[in-house]
């Protein structure tokens, strides 16, 4: 594995959306009165934009409105403009997001970042965070002297940010007069972002302040190495205790069949959503909210992961590996599984080619009752402006109209993989092929698709059966996906503690399956955490869906 770079590693982490939130650091985010009520309860709430599906290639394979993707088995060989004129006035713009690369080379060095800004008609001034500093940085960024905000800030989902609402009403344009209802339709390309993603971004008092990254329905996967599982029985239709009988077989020497990272619980969000205990919250007929903690089933998950590691079915160093070195393992086989999100198959197929066959699992059945998948948020997170005047959010959000242009389109191209001749070539089928620099100056590095991006679609270049096998999954797992109902909703309480209390209970679950304390030690920390806020954010959540439905 010596030609696996940590930086192909790290583009597989961003492409699954595979981030650990930890306690968060924006307590300088703090505010005076009149802004703290983030509740959409009680307000008028802003119609969404209205969504028109924008013009480009018909798919080889269709979606489908419950969530299945549009798949591409081969490049789009007549590729549509979707921006007629060039957006910018030749002003600077300055851009703000994380990233899961290397830092990037300067604009001057930067073949990619000048021919972004030469389509863009601006000279874009980046910072750009890695995700191990974001929330440092957010810290900084939030208690600082508002007028030095840059213009465009990418608000990343993976972390929990202290009164991030608040910040965001306080600081950020509302951009409900430039986008609700039919004022979207002047930005064709943000139009063409499905509802379900502005509405898993959410409201704040009713208004609608950023511009989501759509991302597909399923969320957190288990990637198997399909031949190594197969090899130790794995079928369709298996049930908790075929897995774990698989699991075992498929463990030898210095093989192990579960991988997992620090942070991932063991991989506890595959198996609690196998058990169809909540995935977060569940909202039952009532309108009340119940989180996944207080929910027999997540007790049973525990202990099924719990049986797992002592059966040695898990890498002994699975509560120290990082998601880097997880992914070696996995690519080199070691490991033959490892949880990302479902998005990570766009670097998981190229990287494992001549390795392994990457494969998505199905979920066992427990008891007799089919398994559940989780359904992610499908907003990977947000981009906010920063208060200017009219002319000026115009102009900023021309220039993410065009960054959101969809899959089929030569702005899509141009930002997903440069320009052809120095940053990619074509395959025989017409797919573009990173060229050396166009593995350095990619789209991980100075990632312009964390401030907006078009609807994703399923595409593997040369990979048409790749194409064809996901497609064919996510038939089967759509229906079964469990959604986090607390999505697109707010709670003070969850934005002032939430990510502080779930760091207590997420430790208890990780001694309780790594053999270190009894089923009680996590009975105790979810009275603690019920105590503390849980209820709370219940309550809040419940009141806010309320004022939502």
């Amino acid at each position: 594995m010596s030609s696996m770079s940590r930086r192909v590693l790290l583009r597989s982490m961003a492409a699954g959306g595979a981030a650990v939130s930890v306690p968060g650091l924006l307590t300088a985010c703090s505010t005076g009165s009149g802004d703290g009520d983030v509740s959409n309860a009680g307000k008028k709430l802003a119609p969404w934009p209205a969504y028109t599906a924008a013009a480009g290639p018909k798919p080889d394979l269709a979606p489908t409105d419950a969530g299945v993707q549009a798949g591409y088995t081969s490049y789009p060989s007549d590729l549509v403009t979707s921006v007629a004129r060039t957006p910018g006035d030749g002003s600077t713009v300055k851009v703000m997001s994380v990233s899961f690369g290397v830092p990037p080379k300067g604009a001057a060095q930067n073949q990619y970042w000048r021919a972004v800004e030469k389509a863009l008609g601006v000279k874009i001034e980046f910072t750009v965070i890695s995700q191990a500093d974001y929330q440092k940085k957010m810290a900084t960024v939030t208690a600082g002297d508002p007028e030095s905000l840059p213009d465009i800030i990418n608000i990343f989902s993976g972390f929990a940010l202290p009164r991030e609402a608040q910040f965001v009403r306080r600081r950020a344009e509302d951009l409900t007069p430039f986008l609700s209802g039919e004022a979207v339709k002047d930005y064709p390309n943000l139009a063409g972002i499905p509802t379900h993603a502005w509405r898993d971004m959410g409201r704040i008092g009713g208004r609608v302040y950023g511009i989501p990254l759509e991302r597909p329905l399923p969320g957190s996967t288990l990637w198997l190495n399909q031949g190594s599982f197969t090899d130790a029985g794995m079928k369709e239709g298996w049930t908790s205790q075929d897995f774990a009988a698989v699991a075992k077989r498929a463990t030898h020497g210095k093989t192990y069949a579960l991988g997992a990272a620090t942070g991932s619980l063991f991989g506890n969000a595959v198996h609690s959503a196998a058990h169809r205990a909540p995935t977060g919250w569940a909202v039952d007929k009532k309108g009340a909210f119940h989180a996944n903690y207080t929910d027999d089933r997540y007790k049973a998950a525990i202990a099924f992961q719990a049986q797992l590691r002592k059966n040695g079915s898990y890498h002994p160093d699975a509560t120290s590996l990082s998601s880097a070195d997880l992914s070696t393992l996995f690519l080199n086989g070691t490991a033959g599984s490892m949880q990302n999100g479902f998005g990570a198959y766009q670097a998981l197929y190229p990287d494992s080619e001549g390795l392994l066959t990457p494969a998505p699992s199905l979920p066992y059945s427990v008891d007799g009752t089919p398994g559940g998948v989780v359904a992610a948020r499908r907003s990977f997170g947000y981009t906010i402006l920063k208060k200017a005047k009219k002319e000026r959010i115009q102009l900023l959000l021309r220039i993410l109209d065009y960054l959101a242009a969809p899959f089929g389109t030569k702005e899509w191209e141009l930002l997903h993989y440069g320009l052809e001749g120095p940053h990619f070539s074509r395959g025989k089928d017409g797919s573009p092929q990173p060229t050396k620099l166009g593995e350095v100056e990619n789209i991980t590095n100075l990632p312009f698709k964390y401030l907006a991006e078009g609807p994703q679609v399923l595409f593997v270049p040369g990979r048409p059966e790749a194409v064809r096998a996901l497609h064919a999954w996510q038939q089967k797992v759509v229906p079964l996906a469990l959604r986090d109902a607390s999505y697109g909703l707010q709670s003070s309480t969850y934005t002032a503690q939430g990510t502080t209390l779930r760091a207590l209970v997420e430790d208890a679950v990780t001694a309780v399956i790594a053999g270190r304390s009894p089923m009680s030690e996590f009975d105790a920390a979810v009275k603690t955490w019920r105590s503390r806020g849980g209820d709370r954010m219940a309550e809040e959540y419940a009141k806010d869906y309320a004022a939502n439905a």
